[in-house]
């Protein structure tokens, strides 16, 4: 472009003072011919590099995925293939189910068995209700049962103390006073014997109702509804059909895996720092680099484009979305980085800008890692963005040159 511009200053210059010869061709009016184009050129630049700040380093950064199985186990199969895309959900490959659907049948008995002692458990607490009332009547039956006899010794009491009287007095004979004395003897007894059965229902009135208590505990110990061994091993149950089903392993996103190196046959573990292969994203980002005093006009919504070495002859439309205002070297050594601006060396006093893709270009393939030039054009001094829209169309043009001599 600065070529393109002196071409056409040193045209009119040849007109005015050659062709047409309309100024003389003097020391003065020949040391304004070149101090003019030298401050206008660098005036311009100066000014573009302010209002319209350019980059080389725009980057296309991919998310990439350790895949990492929940699980471990030999590999039966992996039928994603190398660089090809995929779509999220797609099987990437698959490890041996045995072991994980035994565990399950394994468990699903187990729950049976635990339901099945839940209903026992239920039919005790019925059993237990029922030997508290049985034990409560056989109280109330032997309570009946003493106070009956205890009415009875009361009135043989009574008898003999009459006849004992009769007989001192010789109205009775002491025959029937013995007899009478022999009979509370008899119903005393009975009396005593009645006492022990009417202890012995009491005490098996506590033992049934300690017992209803013990199954009444067991009942109480519930989750979610289920006895606590139910869910105990209901959860069990689940944990191990969560397992089987991470014996197939899905990709997580669209895009593409890489670097595939896993074959049927291999072990595969739970491993975060071995996985078993890598996925990259089709979800991206495009970060521009700059230096701290090009970024003083830049703000977020400004219109910027960018090339790439990948797409010779495609400007690609975008907008400022962010200035990432932190980097590395901002940082006190600490267990946590901050995102740094790359690989390799890394030149001091840079900032990533991040962009947003226009629309148009959403469906342009981008791989991860391209890098190419760009530029932000800001709120002010618009007449100067075109030169710098100019010298970028010129630069990807330039891409269609492979420059190798071999």
């Amino acid at each position: 472009m600065d070529a393109l511009l002196l071409g056409i200053y040193a045209f009119f210059v040849w007109l005015i003072f050659f062709k047409f010869k309309w100024l003389p061709w003097n020391s003065t009016s020949q040391v304004i011919v070149v101090t003019i184009p030298v401050v206008a050129l660098a005036t311009m630049i100066l000014l573009v590099n302010v209002f319209a700040p350019s980059t080389n380093d725009v980057r296309i950064i991919k998310y990439v995925v350790n895949v990492v199985p929940q699980v471990g186990g030999r590999v039966i199969e992996v039928p994603v293939e190398p660089n090809r895309p995929v779509k999220k959900g797609d099987v990437l490959f698959r490890i041996d189910p045995t072991p994980y659907a035994l565990t399950v049948k394994g468990l699903e008995a187990q729950l049976a068995n635990a339901l099945a002692g839940a209903r026992e458990l239920d039919e005790q607490a019925g059993g237990a209700a029922g030997g508290v009332a049985a034990a409560r009547g056989a109280v109330q039956q032997a309570d009946a049962r003493a106070r009956e006899v205890q009415a009875r010794v009361e009135l043989a009491r009574k008898r003999v103390e009459q006849n004992r009287e009769l007989a001192q007095t010789g109205a009775g004979d002491r025959f029937t006073l013995e007899s009478a004395e022999t009979d509370v003897k008899a119903l005393e007894a009975q009396l005593d014997t009645a006492r022990g059965v009417l202890a012995q229902s009491r005490g098996a009135e506590v033992q049934a109702l300690a017992s209803e208590r013990q199954v009444r505990q067991r009942q109480g110990g519930k989750v979610d509804n289920d006895y606590a061994p139910v869910a105990q091993v209901r959860a069990q149950l689940e944990n191990a059909r969560w397992q089987l089903a991470q014996t197939t392993v899905l990709a997580p996103a669209d895009g593409y895996a890489i670097n595939v190196q896993l074959r049927p046959g291999s072990f595969t573990a739970a491993f975060p720092i071995t996985p078993a292969m890598m996925f990259v994203e089709n979800t991206f980002q495009v970060i521009a680099l700059y230096h701290q005093n090009e970024l003083h006009q830049v703000q977020p919504g400004n219109e910027a484009e960018f090339i790439l070495g990948t797409n010779p002859g495609h400007v690609f439309k975008a907008t400022v979305d962010s200035i990432v205002w932190a980097q590395g070297q901002g940082q006190v050594a600490n267990a946590t980085q901050l995102p740094t601006t790359g690989y390799g060396p890394i030149l001091p006093g840079r900032f990533p800008v991040k962009l947003t893709l226009d629309a148009r270009d959403a469906d342009v393939f981008l791989p991860a890692g391209a890098i190419g030039e760009g530029a932000i054009y800001t709120d002010r001094l618009a007449f100067l963005h075109i030169l710098r829209k100019v010298l970028l169309r010129v630069s990807t043009k330039t891409d269609f040159l492979v420059l190798k001599l071999h």
